[in-house]
């Protein structure tokens, strides 16, 4: 986890705390709307992923609550971290990016094409 906190510090410019917290909301995204095969391979290749999305599920604030799931309740809890759209533009093709390079191309095309509204990140 250390690995990609610190390359989505570097290349997206985010604080590493939050850099840290943002993954966690992500996979915890993925696991619960993305192809479960896909994902589960990215989450093995992440020490530490399951510490993140668990730290993500109990996070849940009022307001994302009531957004519901999907890619919206994601975009709320990322701007209650401070981040605005651009930053979660580049926050995601880093991670993509990062994907990509863990369980390859295919499969992370894959995670991108069969999760409901992630496409608008890539």
């Amino acid at each position: 986890m250390d690995e990609l906190i610190d390359r989505l510090a570097e290349k997206a410019g985010l604080e590493k705390a939050i850099a840290g917290k943002s993954v966690g909301i992500i996979l915890n995204f993925l696991r619960n709307e993305g192809p479960q095969v896909h994902v589960q391979a990215l989450i093995d290749t992440i020490p530490g992923a399951e510490e993140a999305i668990a730290s993500a599920e109990g996070s849940r604030g009022a307001l994302s609550r009531l957004m519901g799931g999907g890619i919206m309740a994601v975009g709320t809890k990322l701007m209650g971290l401070g981040l605005g759209m651009g930053d979660i533009q580049k926050l995601a093709r880093e991670l993509f990016h990062f994907g990509r390079e863990k369980i390859g191309a295919e499969r992370m095309s894959e995670i991108i094409s069969g999760t409901p509204g992630l496409r608008q990140f890539t």
